[in-house]
């Protein structure tokens, strides 16, 4: 869906283009946004590779084994429904611990296995379980600590003070998530049916 929509924008915008005969500007505007891209890309790949590099060999050393099995015990408040020591539990902390990291890209390939796990455990296939809901809640809030990407993004824009955004990117992700985790658990009540 979302795809279809950047297509319609795209096609509009070039559409008014021709219209208002600024057909230099798109083929520019085209031009100088790849290169941005690009030139985005090649600046900001290294830290994240670095960061994904630390975070496979956190996975393979067990490191994330055990810092899942610490976060444990505080993860089975948040999804009572998932039975203890069960797969799931372990890749959604490694999620929440590579999002803390601020590593939405590395974090994604264990939210997704962990969706995929916490469909097993769903009776009804055809709709979210309640564990599956609060899961996603947490994800998209992003608890961050350290938020490599935005920092990256700032040095590479010439940033005299990039890391002057860490307390601010703490407090409101915290905030995110708590209010996210509020909301969840009182609509999870109201609807327990």
């Amino acid at each position: 869906m979302v795809n279809i929509i950047w297509i319609i924008l795209i096609a509009i915008g070039i559409l008014y283009g021709i219209l208002t005969n600024n057909l230099e500007t798109i083929n520019t505007t085209i031009v100088d946004s790849t290169k941005i891209s690009l030139e985005m890309l090649f600046k900001i790949f290294p830290v994240l590779a670095l960061w994904m590099g630390i975070t496979k060999i956190a996975e393979v050393s067990g490191l994330l084994k055990k810092l899942s099995n610490k976060l444990s015990p505080l993860l089975t408040k948040f999804f009572p429904e998932i039975p203890v020591g069960h797969e799931s539990l372990s890749l959604i902390a490694s999620n929440m611990i590579a999002n803390i990291f601020g590593l939405g890209s590395a974090a994604t390939p264990f939210g997704l296995k962990a969706m995929s796990s916490l469909q097993k455990l769903n009776k009804n296939k055809k709709v979210a379980s309640r564990s599956m809901i609060t899961f996603l809640v947490i994800n998209t809030s992003g608890l961050t600590l350290i938020p490599t990407t935005i920092i990256s993004l700032r040095m590479m824009y010439g940033s005299l003070e990039p890391t002057k955004i860490v307390m601010a990117c703490i407090i409101s992700t915290f905030f995110a998530t708590l209010g996210g985790i509020v909301i969840d658990k009182l609509l999870a009540r109201r609807y327990k049916n």
